[in-house]
């Protein structure tokens, strides 16, 4: 692995207060395709067309065959090195805040306990008469569009484009930013907001805000330091080669 500073070493030998963002770059490295891959398109159409409140009212039968697609590609994926290290990393640290902006459940199967899951879940599923949302981790559904016990239909729960994220979701998110000494930006673009707004509330208050992506984002100036790599490889050797001090 590149050279790390000793502020960052010193920083995850502690493992307190460390808040860790994940984006759709993670879970690339194990084989799930980014929501706008392809050029944003599918079956020729604009993937809004699939993510909007507006495109399930026209074609709820169409937004659901674009997720089945995605719940059974989920359903054939693993975590990678990255995410079993990340979940390693939070069982020897209990107090780890993890949040991701992906909504396949690979830091829950890799196990880390609790996820702060800005988006939503491709595993859940939300009534639209009574909004009441459980999980559903049957692959394929026996019919589209599935319904739910009380005869209206379930929708997929996650955040589409045009919707608020969560809020207590987000709250608990900036909340954890704000008292972070450390702050990983793992895989993400940093282009989708609020989300991408989090590095700087953790910097504001003073964390050491540290970038692992592959290639450079708008945020790769702005943190403390940057790991230019996978997670994959980096974070086995980052978060599994400074010893835990004695507490």
């Amino acid at each position: 692995m590149q050279q790390i500073s000793q502020r960052l070493a010193d920083l995850v030998a502690r493992g307190r207060d460390v808040v860790v963002l994940t984006g759709a770059g993670m879970s690339a490295e194990s084989g799930v395709a980014t929501f706008r891959g392809a050029g944003g398109l599918w079956e020729n159409e604009p993937v809004e067309r699939v993510a909007t409140p507006e495109g399930f009212a026209h074609d709820p039968l169409r937004v659901w065959r674009f997720y089945e697609a995605r719940r059974q590609q989920i359903a054939g994926v693993a975590p990678h090195a990255g995410h079993r290290a990340l979940a390693d990393y939070a069982a020897r640290h209990p107090g780890i805040v993890t949040v991701t902006q992906n909504i396949d459940g690979l830091h829950q199967a890799a196990g880390v306990e609790e996820v702060i899951e800005l988006h939503g879940s491709l595993m859940r599923v939300r009534c639209t008469r009574d909004g009441g949302a459980r999980e559903d981790r049957r692959v394929p559904f026996p019919a589209l569009p599935p319904r739910c016990d009380c005869g209206a239909m379930l929708r997929p729960d996650v955040v589409w484009f045009g919707e608020a994220l969560p809020e207590a979701a987000f709250a608990r998110a900036h909340d954890a930013s704000r008292r972070a000494a450390l702050f990983l930006v793992i895989g993400t673009s940093a282009l989708v907001y609020p989300a991408a707004g989090l590095p700087a509330v953790a910097s504001a208050a003073g964390a050491w805000v540290v970038e692992i992506n592959p290639e450079p984002t708008p945020i790769s100036d702005q943190v403390d330091e940057v790991l230019r790599g996978p997670a994959g490889a980096i974070l086995p050797a980052l978060l599994g080669a400074v010893p835990t001090p004695d507490r």
